[in-house]
């Protein structure tokens, strides 16, 4: 989700804690809940363990789904309905519309399931089980292996481990390692293909508040889109088709009109995305002061590009908003974190505590193992801070331009077909083919020979002292670091930039046609670079692993450190806490009287007509100025949009349930707020928030504004 942050636990469940971790603070393993539900049940949860995570009956864990791979979602009907962000249904909702069928902009209803829409590509992960594999795979590993020998021996166990609980392929099995390699649990998921389009909002009500309104509090944004998983007609996973019927989950989410107070217990499921509460002094240090501004002028640079063309043109617009989206949350995430990460002094806090780690570690029966791990961390960072640098401006090329990376990636799958025989071809060539269809279809030549120009001209400024890709640093040291003319005149000439061209190649392939292509030297030295590793990084990073793996062991085992969880890593957990306020900042007034909620006032009160960002639909004012809000107004009358919690959740987590303690849907969580940008790496007790929506405000457009009475009709719904 944009931001916010996740924090999990694992062995922290089986050993007494040397420091207990606030209840707001952690994400937990579903698998352990069964140790924190005594502080749950105290704190207002109504449910059990078993009834949160259960392996053999329906629990709430069966409704949670991993969403397109990098959100969550949630089950709310028997009907196999799905509720997640509108940001994350962003790119599904912009890929099924059209200028006449602007889907994205005005909103879109299906009326019953045959009006549903099915993307190209989306899926749902439903997570089944998961269990403790830690002293299996370590045993395969020993302290005189390299780096290599120990990867090859615990890659070894984890085939065998995956192989063993797929169940003839019937499940994805995914083992993952937390705590930087000292601990190893597998996951075991049923991922299934058929989701269409339901329901989204206008974009107005979608995304109200736009860039400005990100990451910001008090949010009035009604971040919510629908869809719905189809199986076979035996409940199977099934590629699409017209014979699939709507899913039958095993447990779906009854949706709650009886609202919360400040003080309320709550929880939120989900699948937060990365966070480094774990990282080194030397890590945060070099992310503020190297990788971090890279990222933010790169990213700026790319939307800057991007919003000239699309402001120009609906079409473009639709085909290039998830990229803008995605470059745009990034930019102002990660600026954020560079000031709120100097603000908390954090790389200060973290050397205090690695200082007291290197003298604990001097002990005579320490000294070997962790004596210089501290040392050989900070020579890893101080050696590739320019790298960092290098790497984040690289970075930004190939995220906001479509042909830098493209060329290469498609060529060398060109070059295999010209030197197959006809069979062989034969085989290749659909997936080829649906390639090149799949880029032209969104691409607009102006905007990417602009942005891949402009971003080629940032990256030889700014990235030289990490080292420079050989044939872009040859390409701007003839041209003075200016780029525009040498990507124009290789548009005009590459094959890469003509689908017909393209595709007549596949029936008289020659590879020494895409090997001459001047935007295929341009993208494989991009590409190349950014795989690169010389024997002395290797060696470097190899070191750099195995003492954060002893740092993190040693702070585990010394108890210095007051963290008892892994960092997120997109495997399912829960965090709770309760709903509450955040002190205003910079003057900011809440149109609501207590300031964990705001309300329908304080949307029209932003409204500006024509705006981008801020233009509330007329429908919407209408509905305001009768104050018709059905049966979804709170006790005082009032229409509430989004609420705060002091959850702990990050990116991965945006489209994340709110329940309440009966286990029932009160919100979907979509944001962070600024004052705790830092999230990721620290966690600020006083200040972390996740901004909600109201499920009321959910339920309220889909009745009352859209008129889609079908979709109410299938929630279970409670007062």
């Amino acid at each position: 989700m944009k931001k916010l942050i996740v924090l999990f636990s694992t062995i922290a469940f089986l050993v007494a804690p040397l420091q207990k971790a606030k209840a707001d603070e952690g994400m937990w393993f579903l698998m352990f809940i069964g140790k924190k539900i005594d502080d749950m049940q105290k704190m207002g949860l109504k449910l059990t363990a078993e009834e949160i995570y259960s392996i053999n009956n329906s629990s709430l864990k069966d409704a949670i789904v991993q969403f397109g791979g990098g959100c969550t979602a949630e089950i709310i009907s028997s009907t196999g309905l799905v509720l997640t962000n509108h940001h994350c249904g962003y790119g599904a909702i912009a890929e099924l519309s059209t200028p006449e069928n602007d889907h994205l902009t005005n909103g879109f209803w299906a009326k019953s399931h045959a009006e549903e829409l099915k993307p190209k590509s989306l899926k749902v992960r439903f997570f089944v089980r998961m269990d403790d594999v830690s002293k299996r795979i370590l045993g395969k590993v020993n302290a005189g292996m390299t780096e290599d020998e120990r990867m090859a021996a615990i890659n070894q166990e984890i085939a065998k481990i995956e192989q063993e609980n797929n169940e003839g392929g019937k499940y994805t099995v995914s083992v993952r390692s937390f705590f930087e390699g000292n601990e190893y649990y597998y996951f075991v998921y049923q991922d299934f293909q058929d989701v269409r389009l339901v329901g989204t909002p206008p974009d107005m009500i979608g995304r109200f508040g736009g860039d400005t309104d990100n990451w910001e509090w008090p949010r009035h944004t009604g971040d919510f889109s629908m869809f719905r998983v189809y199986t076979d007609k035996n409940g199977n996973p099934a590629d699409y088709s017209k014979d699939n019927v709507p899913m039958k989950p095993k447990h779906y989410l009854p949706v709650s009109l009886a609202g919360y107070e400040e003080g309320d217990f709550s929880m939120i499921l989900g699948y937060p995305g990365r966070t480094n509460r774990w990282m080194p002094a030397g890590g945060v240090e070099q992310n503020i002061n190297y990788a971090y501004p890279a990222w933010v002028e790169g990213s700026k640079l790319g939307m800057d590009v991007l919003k000239k063309y699309m402001d120009k043109d609906q079409k473009v617009r639709l085909d290039y908003a998830s990229k803008y989206a995605g470059l745009a949350n990034y930019w102002k995430n990660r600026a954020g974190m560079i000031e709120a990460l100097k603000q908390h002094k954090t790389v200060d806090s973290k050397r205090k505590t690695e200082s007291d780690f290197t003298k604990w570690a001097q002990k005579s029966n320490r000294k070997a193992k962790y004596g210089d791990v501290v040392e050989i961390i900070d020579n890893y960072y101080s050696k590739t801070n320019e790298q960092a640098r290098h790497n984040n401006y690289l970075m930004t090329i190939l995220r906001s331009s479509t042909f830098a990376a493209l060329p290469a990636n498609l060529g060398r799958a060109l070059e295999q077909y010209a030197n197959e025989n006809e069979a062989k071809r034969a085989e290749m060539r659909p997936g080829i083919e649906e390639m090149i269809n799949g880029v032209f279809e969104g691409a607009y030549m102006p905007l990417e020979e602009d942005v891949l120009a402009s971003q080629l001209e940032l990256y030889y400024a700014k990235g030289a002292k990490g080292g420079l890709a050989p044939y872009v640093k040859e390409i701007g040291d003839k041209s003075n670091g200016k780029f525009k003319d040498y990507v124009n005149k290789v548009f005009g000439t590459s094959i890469f930039t003509k689908k017909e061209e393209l595709l007549k190649y596949l029936d008289n392939p020659v590879a020494a046609q895409i090997s001459g292509d001047e935007l295929y030297k341009l993208s494989t030295d991009l590409m190349t670079r950014y795989r690169a590793e010389t024997p002395e990084q290797k060696a470097q990073k190899d070191s750099f692993n195995k003492s954060f793996r002893l740092l993190v062991e040693g702070l585990k085992e010394s108890g210095l450190s007051p963290i008892e969880y892994p960092d997120a890593n997109s495997t399912l957990r829960l965090t709770y806490g309760k709903v509450i306020d955040l002190p205003l900042g910079k003057g900011k007034v809440n149109d609501a009287k207590d300031n964990f909620y705001t309300t329908l006032k304080g949307t029209i009160a932003k409204h500006k007509e024509g705006d981008d960002e801020f233009d509330a639909p007329d429908r919407l004012i209408d509905l305001y100025n009768k104050k018709d809000y059905g049966q979804y107004a709170d006790k005082s009358g009032e229409l509430r949009v989004n609420f705060l919690t002091d959850h702990d959740i990050t990116g991965g987590n945006s489209g994340s349930p709110v329940l309440n303690g009966k286990g029932e849907l009160i919100g979907l969580a979509f944001d962070g707020n600024i004052e705790a940008m830092a999230g990721d790496v620290i966690f600020d007790p006083k200040l972390q928030r996740t901004i909600s929506v109201d499920i009321r405000y959910v339920l309220f457009v889909v009745d009352k504004f859209a008129g889609a009475k079908n979709i109410i009709d299938e929630l279970t719904i409670v007062k």
